[in-house]
Order: C-alpha cells, then structure tokens, then sequence
C-alpha cells in the first residue's frame, strides 16, 4: 500500500493544527474471553492518518515553523513475535510509514510532555477515551510543573475529530479505488449467494457464502451481516441469522466487505425459491423505483437529504398504491404516515466507518453534497404482521440499498450485485 495518501493527510492536518500539538491513538485490543482477544481492528482516524496497522500505537504531529510526524509504536520483540507474529518495531516503522520520527511506546509518557511544551493548542479526540484523556491531563501537569523553568502548558485543548471528519468526508482516488473493490467483492458475494440460496436452508448457511466470498479475496465482514428470512426482514439490525427459510417468503441480506480498513453495505431482497409472488414485486418495485428516484436527487450543490425525501414520495405515493395508506400524498409526507412502514433515513456517509465521519448539518443546514462523497443509499417498505394489512402483504420486508460516489455530473454506483426482478430471477434459476 502506497504510504503516500497518509503523508500527504499528515501535511494537511499539519497546517490546520498550526503552533499546536494533536495525539492520536490507535484501539486498543479487546478481549473476547478469558486470554482469548477479538481480531484487531485499528482505530479509523489513527489509520487515516496512518496506514499503520499494529495495537499499542500513538501518532503525534508537532506544528509550527518546523512541523513533524512522530510514531510511537511497540519494540521489536523476538520472543514475542514467536507468538503473535511480525512487529515492525520503530525504525522500520519510520521508514516504510513515512514519519519523521519514531519511538517505543514506552518512552511515551517521559517524551510526550517535552513535545507539549510551549505548544499553543492541544489537539485530542475529548472524550472519547477516558484512559487518554488522563494520561494526557497528566502530560499537561508535567508541563505546567515546569513553569518557573520557563516552560508553557497549552491553554486551548481542541477536539481533532472536528477536523479529520471533514477530511475524511471527501474521498480522494486512493481512497475511491479501494471502495471499488469492497464495493465488487461485495457484490460478488450477494450474487453468490442468491445462486446457493435454496429453500430450507438456514440463514447462517447464506452467511457462510457471504464470509467465503470476502475471506477467498482477503476481506472481513465490515459489520455484523443481517440474514433474514421472512417477517425476520421487518426488523431493521435482526442479527440472530439462525432461522430456516421458507420457499414462499423472501430473504433480506445486509452484508458488507472491509478491504484495506474500508467498508462496503449492500442490501438485496430475493425470493428463496427464485421467483416473486405478485405482491412480493409489486412491493418490491416500490422500493427500487424510490431508489432510482434518490440516485437522481444526488449531486454537487444538492442537499444530503433531498435523495431522502426524493424516495419517501415514491415509496409514500407506493403505500397508497398499494392501500396500506389513503389521502392526499403531500399531506401523507408532512404528516410522515409512511413512517409506520419505513421508518429509517434514505443514506448515510460510508467509509472507514459503515456509518462514517462527518456531519450531516451545519449550522442548522443540511450539508451540500460534494464529489468525492461516498453514501449509502437505502430505500426500504417493512410491512409487519398486523391484523389491518392483508395476508399477501403481511410479513414482507423489503431493502435495496447500493453504495455511490458524488461525482461532478452527479452519482456514480460503486455496486453491482443484481436487482432488478429480472436479473434476479434469472441469477437464481436453478434449470
């Protein structure tokens, strides 16, 4: 992986920081059980700033007339990388990351202080570690202890993820080549499993197909998939995956590939036995046409939320169509009626995060779209169970939801497993 794109975020952030000193640490490793640890997932603004993939790792750029980026990562450690494999260890870390510096995260606490020293602004992620929140009051007492040897603590302590989440809103082509391809592995995947999918099958049998086809290409799961079969559709995070799948009913999978720290989501519906029942794609083209409706509301200068409200008066004007609603449409979205139906927003920002950085509004005003953006956008209809909606829509849950780029001319679709009826039908033909 080219260390480029990191060094350059660094420069940046540098001259935004500018006398000031910003501290940023990676995640620390969780433990499953007993001395049994989860997989390691690095921190998303740390490998933003990074690319460095090891626990027990803190950048920390000094600005000012002399700016630089400093390491603090583990010691080499020959025993240790007997058990847990290779370490990098400071000086190989310096060189292949592109830091100005590096040290053993051990000489962290006795070093940090004579960095802070003299700084005008310290520059951390408030809040958002109590245990780095103390260790680092505790650098500014050493500061402030060394007042009659001249020394300056800073005044002004500033949260940073205000600033690298604006950055990070804006994708660069770095960034967008590796979108790309979690966006086809993904899409591999949905299209795979339709092709397995049978009746009788167990929800986690789809997840399996899923996981094979992120692992064969050397991707994880970027959240917990959702495999749900049936009514399990009509609720929105059903993680539990363990329930048969019956051949009338219909299969919603949410499932996404991380490559390289970035995330896809995409969600696909499709029967299990291959085919729609009348009102499973009168539903279902409800839900695509919102979709097409929201790609068309998305571009620079538009409002984040106008591909929102672009699908809620297609799938509201849907909900009449289909009788589950009655009256005059605009006063059915003002009063938000179809809200019983569909009852989460249209998108969200993707990147290191499914869910990523960056604000929404500002100022009270919704953000401006501009290209580079990376979202999600998700249309759904959940018709539960209920003795006021008819049998043959009862228990229908449906979501499309595909993954696009805000370009100059307007959106580009990063994903491309089926969706239509057609092609879905035809992917799951098993003559």
């Amino acid at each position: 992986m080219s260390v480029s794109p990191f060094l350059t975020r660094r420069q940046r952030l540098l001259k935004i920081i500018g006398d000031g000193i910003a501290v940023m640490p990676t995640a620390p490793e969780a433990v499953r059980n007993r001395d049994t640890h989860h997989p390691y997932r690095f921190d998303s603004y740390f490998w933003y700033l990074s690319g460095f993939p090891e626990p027990e790792a803190v950048v920390v750029l000094v600005g000012g007339k002399r700016p630089k980026s400093i390491l603090f990562c583990r010691e080499k450690h020959e025993e240790r990388e007997i058990w847990e494999g290779y370490r990098y260890g400071p000086k190989a870390a310096r060189t292949t990351f592109g830091f100005d510096a590096a040290y053993s995260i051990a000489q962290f606490d006795s070093k940090f202080p004579e960095l802070l020293a003299d700084r005008e602004t310290l520059w951390h992620t408030v809040g958002g570690d109590p245990a780095w929140d103390k260790r680092l009051a505790a650098a500014l007492n050493v500061v402030r202890g060394q007042a009659r040897a001249g020394k300056e603590a800073p005044r002004v302590i500033r949260d940073l993820r205000a600033e690298l989440d604006a950055m990070r809103l804006i994708k660069d082509d770095f960034e967008a080549e590796i979108q790309q391809r979690a966006a086809d592995i993904t899409s591999a995947a949905h299209a795979r499993a339709m092709r397995a999918c049978r009746p009788g099958m167990m929800e986690y049998e789809l997840e399996a197909e899923l996981t094979h086809e992120f692992r064969r290409h050397g991707g994880v799961h970027a959240y917990p998939p959702i495999v749900a079969g049936g009514a399990n559709a009509c609720v929105l995070h059903y993680v539990e995956n363990d329930k048969p799948l019956a051949a009338g009913g219909l299969v919603l999978i949410d499932a996404g590939c991380e490559i390289a720290g970035y995330a896809a989501d995409i969600t696909r519906t499709f029967p299990v036995a291959g085919r729609f029942s009348a009102a499973q794609k009168d539903v279902y083209e409800i839900v695509l046409a919102a979709q097409t409706a929201a790609f068309a509301a998305i571009a620079p200068g538009r409002r984040f939320t106008e591909a929102h409200e672009a699908a809620v008066r297609v799938l509201t004007q849907g909900l009449v169509d289909l009788k589950l609603l009655a009256g005059d449409l605009d006063n059915l979205i003002e009063k938000e009626a179809y809200r019983r139906y569909y009852m989460h927003r249209t998108s969200h920002w993707l990147g290191l995060d499914v869910h990523d950085a960056g604000d929404y509004k500002t100022g009270g005003q919704w953000v401006t779209l501009q290209a580079g953006m990376t979202l999600t956008v998700e249309p759904g209809l959940y018709i539960g169970a209920a003795a006021d909606i008819p049998a043959e829509l009862a228990g229908i849950g449906i979501r499309i939801e595909d993954d696009v780029r805000v370009t100059a001319a307007g959106c580009a679709v990063y994903t491309t497993a089926p969706k239509t009826v057609a092609e879905i039908e035809e992917i799951m033909r098993h003559d």
